[in-house]
């Protein structure tokens, strides 16, 4: 599908503000409640958390869909794939971050995209806690908060050393992964950790200049580039090209920012 109609786009916008309104209800019983317990699908190699939250979250979106929308395809964290008949697909997270959520900290977010064949079309970064929204596609680049509200720019930074730089695990991914992050770090202006899905949305915001991470699925960056490509910044893999499917991923203010990190990726690589 090559171009969105404009009743199509009002569809599918209202659409995921139905998603996130409903995956908000469902999360914010559990969130800062003693007692909340989380599986790990990591099978005793790490620590992947699942909680009641991320479950009942996606379960809400899919009956959105199921009502609004059950022709599309979806693909999320928890419940994985369900195909479509319109060539358009819900990419949901319906929480990024949950060690995030498991800790008590608002930075996790409630992710939700929907693309077509040449990737997301739209996207919303959500934190239901502080009631943010952050929206990019569709010619649409916002956001709205309790406290203000407007459009989403990123700021013009084009060198290093005056970038503000987020990952979320120190490790990065790999041993090489995280030589490569360390070798733009160590230029950066000032590097914070552990933001999940929120550094994304500080980029689109113009808080911040760069987010480097690895290891990624499809649902932990599709909604974040349609954010962050609506505000005028460039999310790619660490070569350059599609991060739409996961792995490793770049996101930059301007393209002078993006060449400069993209370099010193390339030559840790």
């Amino acid at each position: 599908m090559d171009r969105i109609p404009s009743e199509l786009a009002k569809e599918l916008i209202d659409t995921a503000e139905a998603l996130a309104d409903a995956a908000g209800k469902a999360i914010l019983p559990f969130f800062r409640q003693r007692g909340l317990t989380a599986e790990n699908k990591d099978a005793g190699t790490g620590f992947d958390p699942v909680t009641a939250a991320d479950r009942a979250a996606e379960q809400a979106m899919r009956a959105v869909l199921a009502d609004r929308r059950p022709g599309d395809a979806i693909l999320g964290e928890e419940y994985g794939t369900q195909t479509g008949t319109t060539g358009l697909t819900w990419v949901l997270d319906p929480i990024d971050g949950t060690r995030a959520f498991l800790a008590g900290t608002p930075t996790w977010g409630v992710l939700i995209s929907v693309r077509d064949n040449t990737g997301p079309v739209y996207g919303i970064i959500a934190q239901p806690y502080t009631q943010e929204r952050f929206r990019g596609g569709l010619s649409r680049a916002d956001f709205t908060g309790p406290h203000d509200a407007g459009p989403l720019a990123v700021r013009g930074t084009q060198a290093i050393d005056q970038a503000i730089l987020f990952t979320t695990f120190p490790e990065v991914g790999t041993p090489e992964d995280r030589a490569g992050f360390e070798r733009v770090a160590a230029r950066a202006r000032l590097v914070r950790y552990g933001m999940d899905c929120y550094a994304y949305a500080l980029l689109a915001a113009g808080q911040i200049d760069l987010v480097i991470e690895a290891g990624l699925q499809a649902y932990d960056i599709q909604a974040p580039i349609a954010v962050i490509e609506a505000a005028g910044g460039i999310v790619t893999n660490w070569e350059g090209g599609p991060v739409h499917d996961g792995g490793r991923a770049l996101a930059a203010a301007t393209p002078e920012l993006h060449a400069a990190a993209l370099d010193l990726l390339r030559t840790a690589g």
